[in-house]
């Protein structure tokens, strides 16, 4: 008779089994914080840098429709941000976090890098061309960093979302912030628009540094065994084509006006409006941490409808500022509106069906980007069509030479655009709403855990 003598099992639990105590979170949740922030430094700096793009290279291609073209290169990292994430959300248990996350890192620095040397790589019309590469490379990184942080981190803190989010999303405006001082600074001593685009490399190369050396967790969808297809399933539900629909809006209201703000107030408020952007952001930084109390006593949506009404009102309030003093009155009520408004609807989108996993999250941050994409041409149309109208038509404004008359003109269609863009927070009132008063009919709000 042959005994079998049975082993111990040597099967190493696999990455969806280990328990969260495994992970660096400190570690993870920085190398988030330093990609988001990293995000932020290049949106800022290339809001910095439009009037230099626009005035070298896109006015002697076609100064009639020069601030729609920068409008849609300003437009075009959102577009990148959106297929990307669209494409590498479903994709991301399979491809991994730790390859993505410092992969963005690189494409940041080629972004830059093409738009640095755009007059040397083309000529004439065809700069326009170079610099939409180059814009569309960064949003591909930028894609990746939102692909991977805001799963990772519902991940690593799941039954603390929105806050956790919330603070993650500090540090785009804490890099908006950096990039505006370094932008400011660097124009005070006359340092070419080429060297402010190429800061965001550094940041870059930090990032892809700290990664190397990180282990990352899988998504909360994997970790609790819920199928690929029964993620998909979560598309029908249609509180999320609601939520889908409203993040168009939400979006189109905070991070459209951020990056035309430069190329617009600066000659309605007499000051930089960069300087109105470092400081909504940081505003924006602070607010951002204390997420948690607010959320706690109005519910995520509540917050959000508040975050609708100062929104819209900001928005307005800027259309009509002529003054350093209004400008930082109405940048203040903006501020405050659209502060919690992207983290926000990512952690509701999280919290109300965490089965979707990271397709959900994405697809939400897919809205958002492509809202920009159609909004921010939308606002250099309004610009360039306000411009020609109040100057008597294109000759005329053609015939115009630098000077107050000018000035007078292009402020009035700064002014404009602003103003168009107002209603779009001011329909979301009646959609959140209508979820928070649903919620409290079934007693408040509570976050839906993964069974």
């Amino acid at each position: 008779m042959t005994i079998t003598m049975s082993t111990p099992s040597t099967t190493t639990p696999t990455a969806s089994q280990l328990p969260l105590t495994t992970y660096n979170r400190p570690r993870l949740f920085a190398a988030g914080a330093l990609a988001l922030c990293m995000s932020g430094i290049a949106a800022s700096l290339r809001a910095n840098t439009a009037v230099d793009l626009q005035r070298i290279f896109l006015d002697p291609i076609d100064k009639i429709r020069s601030a729609e073209m920068i409008g849609a290169i300003l437009g075009l990292p959102f577009l990148g941000y959106a297929v990307t994430i669209a494409i590498g959300s479903p994709l991301l248990d399979y491809i991994g976090m730790g390859l993505l996350l410092p992969l963005s890192g690189v494409l940041f620095s080629i972004g830059a890098l093409i738009m640095i040397f755009a007059g040397s790589l083309a000529s004439g019309a065809g700069v326009y061309n170079i610099l939409w590469i180059g814009a569309l490379v960064t949003g591909i990184g930028w894609g990746l960093v939102e692909t991977v942080t805001n799963p990772m981190v519902a991940s690593l803190y799941p039954d603390d979302k929105t806050s956790k989010l919330n603070a993650v999303h500090a540090w785009w405006p804490g890099g908006l912030v950096i990039g505006g001082l370094l932008g400011v600074g660097m124009s005070k001593i006359d340092i070419s628009w080429q060297w402010k685009l190429a800061v965001v490399i550094i940041p870059a190369a930090v990032l892809v540094f700290l990664c190397s050396s990180l282990k990352f967790p899988p998504t909360e969808r994997v970790a609790a065994g819920v199928s690929t297809g029964d993620m998909f399933k979560e598309l029908l539900n249609p509180l999320f084509f609601v939520l889908f629909a409203a993040m168009f809006l939400t979006a189109a209201s905070e991070l459209a006006p951020g990056q035309w703000v430069d190329f617009a107030l600066s000659r309605t408020v007499h000051m930089p409006g960069i300087l109105l952007l470092v400081y909504v952001s940081s505003l924006m930084f602070v607010m951002r941490h204390f997420a948690g109390p607010l959320v706690h006593k109005l519910s995520p949506v509540g917050v959000l409808w508040f975050s609708c009404v100062g929104a819209g009102l900001g928005l307005y309030a800027l259309s009509i500022a002529n003054s350093p003093l209004t400008a930082l009155l109405a940048a203040t009520i903006w501020g405050t509106g659209v502060c919690y408004m992207w983290p926000t609807m990512l952690a509701t989108a999280s919290e109300r069906f965490p089965r979707g996993g990271a397709l959900l999250m994405g697809l939400m941050g897919t809205a958002g980007t492509l809202s920009i994409q159609f909004v921010l041409p939308i606002m250099g149309s309004i610009y360039d069509k306000k411009k020609i109208e109040v100057a008597g038509g294109d000759a005329a404004f053609k015939a115009l030479t630098p000077g107050p008359e000018l000035e007078r003109i292009l402020g009035i269609a700064a002014q404009t655009s602003f103003r168009d863009v107002a209603i779009l927070p001011i329909i979301l009132l009646v959609v959140f709403a209508a979820i928070w008063l649903y919620d409290r009919s079934k007693g408040g709000f509570k976050a839906t855990k993964i069974s």
